[in-house]
């Protein structure tokens, strides 16, 4: 029996009671009070569990379903050809099996590595981009199969990756005002840009001989993360009472969940809640989470709203930057500070 069967939600239906869906059509379509009924809702769900799933969120199906269809092309090629893509410095390209470790995480001890693959996206930008050209750190350029190898993959992807980046950016004025700020306090941490990332994740039944999982239980480094999901389940999330729980598939919706930089904006007032993936069946699991943070080049600090004198602030203002890059040297083995960094701040 695995760690979220041995402490599963004794009453699910009650617990799954917990999880909102969150109707964003009034505030997508310009409905008068609806930026601020909105981020009552979210910060009503980021208080209570840190998950919450959005509907009418203008992402068809269709596109929805041909991102999965392009995962399952990509994946499928011969390691060889996507070894040939392998993650570079800033997080971006192909990781195989066994490649990542949770250790940022105090959630759960991990002691083996996760068994999944992925594929990570970003931005597009050209060879000509000034980032690019400068090699700014975290700021650099995706690696892609040959068209004549996968063809449409990469125009396929990419429709994926601007339509679920405009939608992360429809939410950050309703995140702002759920922080008790103006809406358009987060704008300028969000412009040029922002850090996003797609990561399409494969998982293949999960081999559990000890302490093993698909994806060890963790929190994101992420402002938000928003997941599409296909029918395999593996998804299980920690609840305030210690129990873990698998959300259900509810069809038309993303599931989102707060990271560990909103975290800290809202000087933990909300929860990045602890999530992991175990994958119980003869099937294989994919996955495609999108993650929604601001510029790398931007400021993490607390909110004013979230602190005062009897309430200060927990952290220190950081750079984005190098609250990524603790992040990456500690549980990713390409990076060539892996388990070198101090990491000043634990998430459970």
């Amino acid at each position: 029996m695995n760690l979220f069967q041995q402490h599963a939600a004794r009453d699910a239906h009650a617990a799954v009671a917990q999880l909102p869906v969150i109707d964003l059509a009034p505030y997508l379509s310009g409905a008068d009070g609806a930026l601020q009924n909105l981020a009552d809702e979210i910060e009503d769900a980021c208080e209570r569990i840190g998950f919450f799933y959005i509907k009418n969120h203008g992402v068809s199906e269709d596109l929805i379903g041909q991102a999965f269809a392009q995962s399952r092309r990509f994946h499928a090629l011969p390691l060889e050809s996507k070894l040939g893509l392998s993650l570079d410095e800033n997080n971006i390209g192909y990781m195989p099996m066994n490649a990542s470790m949770q250790a940022h995480s105090t959630v759960h001890k991990a002691t083996t590595p996760n068994q999944n693959e992925s594929f990570f996206i970003t931005h597009d930008r050209g060879p000509d981009h000034p980032d690019v050209v400068k090699q700014t750190p975290l700021r650099g350029h995706n690696h892609w199969p040959d068209e004549e190898t996968i063809p449409g993959f990469r125009a396929g992807v990419m429709a994926y990756f601007a339509a679920l980046n405009a939608l992360g950016h429809s939410l950050v004025q309703p995140f702002a005002v759920a922080l008790g700020m103006d809406a358009d306090y987060l704008d300028e941490s969000f412009a040029d840009e922002n850090n996003a990332t797609l990561r399409m994740l494969h998982y293949p039944p999960t081999v559990v001989a000890g302490n093993d999982f698909g994806t060890a239980p963790h929190t994101d480094n992420s402002f938000m993360t928003i997941l599409a999901r296909m029918d395999v389940p593996g998804l299980a999330i920690r609840l305030q009472s210690g129990e873990w729980l698998a959300p259900p598939l509810i069809p038309g919706t993303f599931l989102v969940n707060i990271g560990n930089m909103i975290r800290r904006m809202s000087n933990d007032r909300f929860l990045s809640t602890p999530h992991g993936v175990i994958v119980d069946g003869a099937q294989d699991r994919y996955s495609l989470a999108y993650f929604h943070s601001p510029n790398p080049y931007r400021m993490i600090e607390v909110a004013p709203a979230c602190m005062d004198d009897e309430n200060p602030a927990k952290y220190e203002p950081r750079l984005y930057a190098d609250l990524m890059h603790e992040f990456y040297a500690a549980n990713y083995f390409h990076q060539k500070d892996h388990g070198t960094i101090e990491v000043k701040n634990r998430y459970d």
